[in-house]
């Protein structure tokens, strides 16, 4: 076994599911040295995790430091109290996306209050099960970590280590105040994106075909696993269906001012919608959490054919040009790309006279 790193959580630590969140959990503890422990009813995904090197299985002679529910919402509460009489001197925590309705039900079937801390990996795809995982998948991302009023402070302090040495950054949020935040985040805009590629399903095949960036973007959370989220939105209800009332709202009064208002009242009216929202997008918190920065878009026209992306890459790297951030869409009924990629102003007019001088068609 890999020797721990010095500032690893302490193990062994036990993942219970081992889906997308709960092995990629286990696969950055065994990066950083861990011993990891794996249970799962669903045999495909715990045999996926095994042969991943997510951890070893769970024996009946094991007894973990800290036990990790990584299923899904309906039935951490049930593993949490399992865990808490199985192993009595355990941390106790969880990776649901929502707190208080399911932290509370496992207090209910008789999980020890003491040693039960929440926790919220803010990190995800679109894909689900082991076979996604990633060990990396937590690098650089939040952690809340969401205590009960009694949690003691030995096992709020693991948590925090099991976070960081996921490579996570732990943040600590009360449980009503988390879910109110993921509501907002995460949940609503889940709603939303799904109801929205919904309203592609029958649609004419020719409108679809001229779809651009802007509708894959907004829509790309509309692919994930339907039955994690269907759990999810019902274990947040009451707070999604609050955010979701100031959307309708404003939908309406949008959808009154583009119907009813005179052109110019209603210009002026929809303007200040379109207003509000580029001030709510400044607010998103920009690279590693920090505020937000005004980037600078360059764009390339590259062949789709491989090499040509690592090329570009390549030319970027000699610049010395950090990117921080890149979008690729592919060109409707050409074999060719635009990559966008956005710099710090001050370092656009290098990277654009690097790329021209090597030839790359830039477009701006």
């Amino acid at each position: 076994m890999t020797a721990p790193h010095p500032d690893a959580v302490m193990g062994p630590v036990l993942v219970v599911g081992t889906g997308l969140i709960g092995t990629s959990v286990a696969l950055a503890l065994r990066r950083a040295g861990v011993d990891v422990l794996l249970s799962d009813v669903d045999e495909p995904n715990l045999r996926i995790a095994r042969e991943a090197g997510a951890g070893r299985m769970l024996e009946s002679d094991d007894l973990p430091v800290i036990v990790v529910a990584a299923v899904p919402p309906r039935v951490v509460p049930a593993v949490l109290a399992k865990a808490s009489a199985d192993y009595p001197h355990a941390t106790l925590t969880d990776v649901a996306s929502v707190k208080e309705r399911v932290l509370s039900e496992a207090l209910r079937l008789g999980a020890d209050a003491s040693r039960l801390v929440g926790g919220h990996p803010m990190a995800g795809r679109e894909v689900s099960g082991s076979a996604g995982a990633r060990k990396d998948l937590m690098d650089g991302r939040l952690w809340v970590i969401t205590p009960l009023d009694d949690s003691d402070a030995e096992h709020v302090a693991r948590v925090r280590s099991l976070a960081e040495t996921c490579g996570a950054v732990p943040v600590q949020m009360g449980l009503a105040e988390h879910d109110a935040a993921v509501a907002l985040v995460s949940h609503a805009p889940q709603v939303l994106s799904s109801v929205l590629a919904g309203q592609l399903a029958d649609s004419r095949p020719e409108f679809i075909q001229i779809a651009g960036q802007g509708l894959r973007d907004m829509t790309r959370i509309a692919a994930s696993n339907v039955d994690l989220w269907s759990d999810i939105l019902e274990a947040n209800a009451p707070q999604v269906a609050a955010v979701l009332d100031d959307v309708i709202a404003s939908l309406v009064r949008t959808r009154d001012l583009l119907v009813t208002s005179p052109f110019d009242e209603g210009d002026r009216a929809v303007r200040s919608v379109l207003e509000a929202g580029v001030v709510g997008q400044s607010l998103i918190p920009g690279k590693h959490g920090s505020a937000p920065s005004a980037f600078r878009e360059i764009t390339v026209l590259l062949a789709d054919r491989p090499g040509e992306l690592g090329r570009l890459f390549s030319a970027v790297g000699v610049a010395q040009v950090n990117l921080e951030d890149i979008r690729i869409e592919h060109v409707l009924g050409r074999p060719s790309g635009l990559v966008a990629l956005f710099v710090q102003p001050e370092a656009a007019p290098r990277l654009v006279d690097a790329l021209q001088a090597l030839s790359f068609d830039v477009r701006s």
